[in-house]
Protein backbone atom coordinates (compact mmCIF):
# COMPACT_ATOMS: atom_id res chain seq x y z
CA UNK A 1 0.00 0.00 0.00
CA UNK A 2 1.41 3.40 -1.00
CA UNK A 3 2.47 5.36 2.18
CA UNK A 4 0.31 7.93 1.44
CA UNK A 5 -2.75 5.89 1.74
CA UNK A 6 -4.33 6.23 5.05
CA UNK A 7 -7.35 3.85 4.52
CA UNK A 8 -7.62 0.96 2.66
CA UNK A 9 -10.54 -1.53 2.73
CA UNK A 10 -10.88 -4.46 0.04
CA UNK A 11 -14.12 -7.00 0.22
CA UNK A 12 -15.33 -5.81 3.84
CA UNK A 13 -17.51 -7.73 5.30
CA UNK A 14 -19.61 -8.17 8.51
CA UNK A 15 -22.09 -10.91 9.08
CA UNK A 16 -23.91 -11.47 12.38
CA UNK A 17 -25.89 -15.07 13.67
CA UNK A 18 -29.44 -14.37 14.39
CA UNK A 19 -32.44 -16.17 15.06
CA UNK A 20 -33.45 -17.08 11.68
CA UNK A 21 -30.05 -17.24 9.95
CA UNK A 22 -27.38 -15.43 9.01
CA UNK A 23 -27.52 -11.14 9.04
CA UNK A 24 -24.83 -9.72 6.48
CA UNK A 25 -25.03 -6.10 7.47
CA UNK A 26 -22.21 -5.39 4.95
CA UNK A 27 -20.99 -6.93 1.57
CA UNK A 28 -18.04 -6.69 0.09
CA UNK A 29 -17.52 -2.81 0.75
CA UNK A 30 -14.28 -1.70 -0.69
CA UNK A 31 -12.21 1.89 -1.15
CA UNK A 32 -9.13 3.37 -0.78
CA UNK A 33 -8.76 7.19 1.21
CA UNK A 34 -5.71 9.03 0.78
CA UNK A 35 -3.62 10.69 4.03
CA UNK A 36 -5.56 14.10 4.05
CA UNK A 37 -8.60 13.29 2.08
CA UNK A 38 -11.79 13.87 3.43
CA UNK A 39 -14.75 11.37 2.89
CA UNK A 40 -18.51 10.90 3.89
CA UNK A 41 -20.59 7.95 4.23
CA UNK A 42 -24.59 8.34 3.84
CA UNK A 43 -27.53 6.23 3.72
CA UNK A 44 -31.03 5.57 5.50
CA UNK A 45 -31.08 4.22 9.05
CA UNK A 46 -29.83 0.57 8.96
CA UNK A 47 -27.76 0.54 5.86
CA UNK A 48 -24.31 -0.11 7.67
CA UNK A 49 -22.94 2.99 7.76
CA UNK A 50 -21.91 2.99 11.16
CA UNK A 51 -20.89 -0.41 11.46
CA UNK A 52 -18.50 0.32 8.40
CA UNK A 53 -17.27 2.80 10.76
CA UNK A 54 -16.63 0.78 13.78
CA UNK A 55 -14.73 -1.66 11.13
CA UNK A 56 -12.40 0.77 9.58
CA UNK A 57 -11.30 1.77 13.04
CA UNK A 58 -10.95 -1.30 14.22
CA UNK A 59 -13.38 -1.26 17.15
CA UNK A 60 -14.78 -4.23 15.47
CA UNK A 61 -13.34 -7.38 13.47
CA UNK A 62 -14.91 -8.16 10.05
CA UNK A 63 -16.10 -11.38 9.06
CA UNK A 64 -14.43 -11.42 5.74
CA UNK A 65 -12.26 -9.16 3.93
CA UNK A 66 -9.49 -6.51 5.26
CA UNK A 67 -9.10 -3.16 6.53
CA UNK A 68 -5.34 -1.58 6.17
CA UNK A 69 -5.20 1.58 8.69
CA UNK A 70 -2.03 3.72 8.52
CA UNK A 71 -0.08 1.10 7.05
CA UNK A 72 -1.36 -1.47 9.33
CA UNK A 73 -3.76 -4.80 8.90
CA UNK A 74 -6.09 -4.26 11.95
CA UNK A 75 -8.76 -7.38 10.37
CA UNK A 76 -6.28 -10.04 12.57
CA UNK A 77 -5.21 -8.17 15.47
CA UNK A 78 -6.88 -8.70 19.37
CA UNK A 79 -8.33 -6.15 20.79
CA UNK A 80 -5.09 -5.06 22.86
CA UNK A 81 -3.07 -4.12 19.58
CA UNK A 82 -6.12 -2.64 17.63
CA UNK A 83 -6.23 -0.18 20.91
CA UNK A 84 -2.75 0.46 20.55
CA UNK A 85 -2.93 1.15 16.73
CA UNK A 86 -6.20 3.49 17.59
CA UNK A 87 -4.41 5.58 20.47
CA UNK A 88 -1.61 6.12 18.02
CA UNK A 89 -3.05 7.18 14.62
CA UNK A 90 -7.25 7.48 15.56
CA UNK A 91 -8.96 10.20 16.73
CA UNK A 92 -13.11 9.96 17.21
CA UNK A 93 -16.44 12.24 18.01
CA UNK A 94 -19.48 10.35 18.64
CA UNK A 95 -23.21 11.36 18.44
CA UNK A 96 -23.48 10.49 22.12
CA UNK A 97 -20.41 12.71 23.14
CA UNK A 98 -18.67 10.16 25.19
CA UNK A 99 -17.17 12.06 27.72
CA UNK A 100 -16.47 10.65 30.97
CA UNK A 101 -18.96 12.60 33.48
CA UNK A 102 -16.14 12.81 36.64
CA UNK A 103 -13.45 14.48 34.92
CA UNK A 104 -13.44 18.17 33.68
CA UNK A 105 -13.13 19.41 30.52
CA UNK A 106 -9.31 19.85 30.10
CA UNK A 107 -9.13 16.25 31.92
CA UNK A 108 -11.52 14.58 29.23
CA UNK A 109 -9.33 16.16 26.93
CA UNK A 110 -6.37 14.43 28.29
CA UNK A 111 -7.51 10.96 28.45
CA UNK A 112 -5.94 9.77 25.20
CA UNK A 113 -2.52 11.24 26.72
CA UNK A 114 -3.20 9.35 29.99
CA UNK A 115 -3.89 6.13 28.28
CA UNK A 116 -0.30 6.69 26.70
CA UNK A 117 1.62 7.26 29.94
CA UNK A 118 2.74 10.65 28.21
CA UNK A 119 0.90 13.24 30.57
CA UNK A 120 2.86 16.43 31.04
CA UNK A 121 2.66 19.92 31.55
CA UNK A 122 3.65 20.57 27.99
CA UNK A 123 0.26 18.16 27.16
CA UNK A 124 -2.02 19.92 29.96
CA UNK A 125 -1.07 23.43 27.65
CA UNK A 126 -1.93 21.95 24.48
CA UNK A 127 -5.58 20.82 25.98
CA UNK A 128 -5.99 24.27 26.94
CA UNK A 129 -4.82 25.32 23.29
CA UNK A 130 -7.47 22.92 21.81
CA UNK A 131 -10.28 23.97 24.12
CA UNK A 132 -9.51 27.49 23.73
CA UNK A 133 -9.46 26.74 19.60
CA UNK A 134 -13.03 25.39 19.72
CA UNK A 135 -14.19 27.98 21.99
CA UNK A 136 -13.92 26.55 25.50
CA UNK A 137 -10.71 28.08 27.07
CA UNK A 138 -13.05 29.22 29.67
CA UNK A 139 -14.50 25.84 30.61
CA UNK A 140 -11.51 23.48 31.45
CA UNK A 141 -12.65 22.92 35.04
CA UNK A 142 -16.17 22.51 34.47
CA UNK A 143 -17.60 19.02 34.02
CA UNK A 144 -19.89 17.60 30.94
CA UNK A 145 -22.96 18.42 33.39
CA UNK A 146 -22.05 21.70 33.75
CA UNK A 147 -21.74 22.05 29.85
CA UNK A 148 -24.68 22.32 26.93
CA UNK A 149 -24.84 19.89 24.64
CA UNK A 150 -22.93 21.84 21.66
CA UNK A 151 -20.52 22.30 24.14
CA UNK A 152 -19.93 18.66 25.05
CA UNK A 153 -19.38 17.97 21.12
CA UNK A 154 -16.70 20.43 21.23
CA UNK A 155 -14.68 18.73 24.06
CA UNK A 156 -15.19 15.52 22.37
CA UNK A 157 -14.09 17.29 19.10
CA UNK A 158 -10.73 18.84 21.04
CA UNK A 159 -9.90 15.49 22.80
CA UNK A 160 -10.43 13.84 19.27
CA UNK A 161 -7.17 16.04 17.96
CA UNK A 162 -5.44 15.50 21.98
CA UNK A 163 -3.43 12.57 19.97
CA UNK A 164 -2.73 14.41 16.40
CA UNK A 165 -4.00 11.81 15.37
CA UNK A 166 -3.93 10.58 11.38
CA UNK A 167 -7.29 9.70 10.84
CA UNK A 168 -10.62 11.33 12.46
CA UNK A 169 -13.64 9.39 12.50
CA UNK A 170 -16.77 10.98 13.30
CA UNK A 171 -20.14 9.37 13.55
CA UNK A 172 -23.17 11.63 13.16
CA UNK A 173 -21.04 14.37 14.92
CA UNK A 174 -23.82 17.53 14.61
CA UNK A 175 -26.86 14.24 14.87
CA UNK A 176 -27.43 15.73 18.52
CA UNK A 177 -27.12 19.66 17.66
CA UNK A 178 -29.42 22.50 16.71
CA UNK A 179 -28.73 24.17 13.38
CA UNK A 180 -26.80 26.77 14.50
CA UNK A 181 -24.47 24.90 17.15
CA UNK A 182 -24.38 22.06 13.93
CA UNK A 183 -22.98 25.01 11.77
CA UNK A 184 -20.23 25.79 14.39
CA UNK A 185 -19.21 22.57 14.82
CA UNK A 186 -18.87 21.24 11.58
CA UNK A 187 -16.49 24.29 10.88
CA UNK A 188 -14.14 23.23 13.81
CA UNK A 189 -13.90 19.91 12.02
CA UNK A 190 -13.30 20.82 8.77
CA UNK A 191 -10.88 23.65 9.80
CA UNK A 192 -9.25 21.47 12.41
CA UNK A 193 -8.66 18.92 9.06
CA UNK A 194 -7.50 21.58 6.85
CA UNK A 195 -5.07 22.70 9.43
CA UNK A 196 -3.77 19.66 10.45
CA UNK A 197 -3.61 17.36 7.48
CA UNK A 198 -5.68 15.06 9.21
CA UNK A 199 -7.95 12.17 7.10
CA UNK A 200 -11.55 12.40 7.75
CA UNK A 201 -14.01 9.83 7.67
CA UNK A 202 -17.68 10.85 8.30
CA UNK A 203 -20.70 9.42 8.64
CA UNK A 204 -24.04 11.24 8.20
CA UNK A 205 -27.58 11.94 7.46
CA UNK A 206 -26.70 15.35 6.53
CA UNK A 207 -25.95 15.59 2.84
CA UNK A 208 -24.81 19.49 3.27
CA UNK A 209 -22.14 18.45 5.62
CA UNK A 210 -21.46 15.49 3.65
CA UNK A 211 -21.15 17.68 0.51
CA UNK A 212 -18.23 19.26 2.13
CA UNK A 213 -16.36 16.62 2.09
CA UNK A 214 -14.05 15.46 -0.89
CA UNK A 215 -15.58 12.18 -1.81
CA UNK A 216 -19.21 10.51 -0.77
CA UNK A 217 -19.60 6.70 -0.65
CA UNK A 218 -23.62 5.88 -0.39
CA UNK A 219 -24.24 2.38 1.21
CA UNK A 220 -27.91 0.83 1.01
CA UNK A 221 -28.61 -2.49 2.40
CA UNK A 222 -24.59 -3.12 3.36
CA UNK A 223 -23.45 -2.57 -0.53
CA UNK A 224 -22.27 0.80 -2.06
CA UNK A 225 -24.34 1.78 -4.43
CA UNK A 226 -22.61 4.93 -5.74
CA UNK A 227 -18.94 6.29 -5.18
CA UNK A 228 -18.66 9.66 -5.82
CA UNK A 229 -15.60 12.41 -6.03
CA UNK A 230 -16.97 16.13 -5.04
CA UNK A 231 -13.56 17.84 -5.64
CA UNK A 232 -10.16 18.59 -4.32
Amino acid sequence: MNVQTMLKVERLTKSYRAAGGTLTVLREVGFELGAGASLAIVGPSGSGKTTLLGLCAGLDRPTGGSVVLAGVSIGELDEDARARVRNAHVGFVFQNFQLVPTLTALENVLVPIELRGAGSRTAEEEARALLGRVGLGARCDHYPVQLSGGEQQRVALARAFMNRPKILFCDEPTGNLDDDTAAAMAELIFGLNRERGTTLVLVTHNLDLARRCQRVIRLKGGTVISDEQIGV
